[in-house]
């Protein structure tokens, strides 16, 4: 269509009026079935293409968006999600979007409920939430539903809450890539280690479960002779701490000199490593975050797996500004790439990918 056609040359063309393809053009009621079919067989003739950009400028509103997300240290996965959330308010600043990012902790889900209800007390726009013990994050999404409030979900897939967009891997085939990955150099093991933090029997996420289902799955299938030895390491405990837990593990399996985990604290293993010149063993692990880095440039971590945690933030709130904003469909599910980082390919990785 001719960037210089009006309303009012529609109209024209379609024998109605001004008003009536005003209504059509924003889908409002109140137009008869005739002029509809009149106004939309021009606007094919014509090969119609709305300004969607225009008109959302043009419209004035502003808009608030929230996003839930545990609570982190420095250097985080988390801390790139933030990052990539930012940037995105920075990108649609011209469209008064503004974010609010909100904590809970991982293992509470009173935290969570509280924030949730700070958002909607805040009435938020549109949600990206990283979901906590499904009965929770179950009948939130259900308010969410009721109130006609977008949703998206970060991590973990959930599909039964019927989300708008989910982003992050696909966890299943995640933990398979790794455990093949793994393997190439560990297939004469007789053992490997597979380092969880967990809190009442549970581990963080979702994601991280079905991570080691994928990679116990693909053991089972062309290694079933491999043991796989699970070591629990707490949450939130010195380097002291772990290393006396790390030197009882290591003294009592011997045969160990692999080891995996499904969470971005392969760091904890690779510095106790380092600090105890192992040059025997190596750990394998998740989320490209500094200590990661470090460990892996200095050998003790074998290999990363990256998931742009960076785009995870930024494609989040801009799906809701292509939805909410510019009305525009979005992708149910966007899985991120499954990339392998080694010590050789480390410091080409790019996190942004705008």
């Amino acid at each position: 269509m001719n960037s210089k056609v009006r309303i009012k040359d529609i109209a024209e063309k379609s024998g109605v009026s001004v008003g009536t393809v005003d209504r059509i053009l924003h889908n409002r009621p109140n137009v008869s079935k005739t002029a509809r079919e009149k106004v939309e067989k021009v606007l094919k003739e014509i090969n119609y293409q709305p300004n969607v950009y225009a008109s959302a400028l043009a419209y004035n509103k502003s808009y608030l968006f929230h996003v839930l997300i545990p609570k982190h240290e420095s250097e985080a996965y988390w801390e790139e999600i933030e990052e990539g959330v930012k940037e995105a308010c920075v990108v649609r600043r011209d469209f008064h979007i503004d974010v609010k990012i909100l904590y809970y902790e991982r293992f509470d889900t009173s935290t969570f409920a509280e924030a949730f209800n700070q958002i909607l007390a805040d009435e938020t726009n549109g949600v990206v939430m990283v979901p906590s013990e499904m009965e929770v994050t179950s009948s939130f999404a259900e308010i969410l539903h009721q109130r006609n409030i977008p949703f998206i979900l970060l991590d973990s897939y959930l599909p039964d809450l019927k989300p708008l967009s989910f982003f992050g891997q696909d966890s299943f085939s995640s933990g398979c890539f790794a455990a093949k990955m793994l393997m190439l150099i560990a297939h004469d093991q007789k053992e490997i280690m597979l380092m969880k933090q967990m809190k009442n029997g549970k581990v963080a996420s979702r994601q991280q479960d079905n991570r080691e289902v994928g990679f116990r799955h693909f053991m089972k299938d062309h290694y079933p002779s491999v043991k796989i030895v699970e070591l629990d390491l707490p949450l939130d405990r010195s380097k002291e701490e772990y290393g006396t837990i790390l030197d009882d593990f290591f003294k009592t399996h011997p045969l160990v000199h692999h080891c995996i985990t499904m969470c971005s604290k392969a760091h904890i293993v690779g510095d106790y490593l380092l600090r105890n010149n192992k040059r025997d063993v190596q750990i394998m692990g998740y989320d490209m975050v500094g200590k990661n880095a470090k460990c892996l440039r200095e050998g003790s971590i074998s290999f990363l797996i990256a998931q742009h945690a960076f785009m995870q933030g930024y494609n989040c709130v801009d799906t809701l500004f292509m939805a909410i904003v510019l009305k525009q469909k979005v992708a149910p599910v966007n899985y991120m790439p499954i990339e392998l980082l080694s010590k050789e390919n480390v410091d080409f990785y790019r996190r942004r990918q705008l």
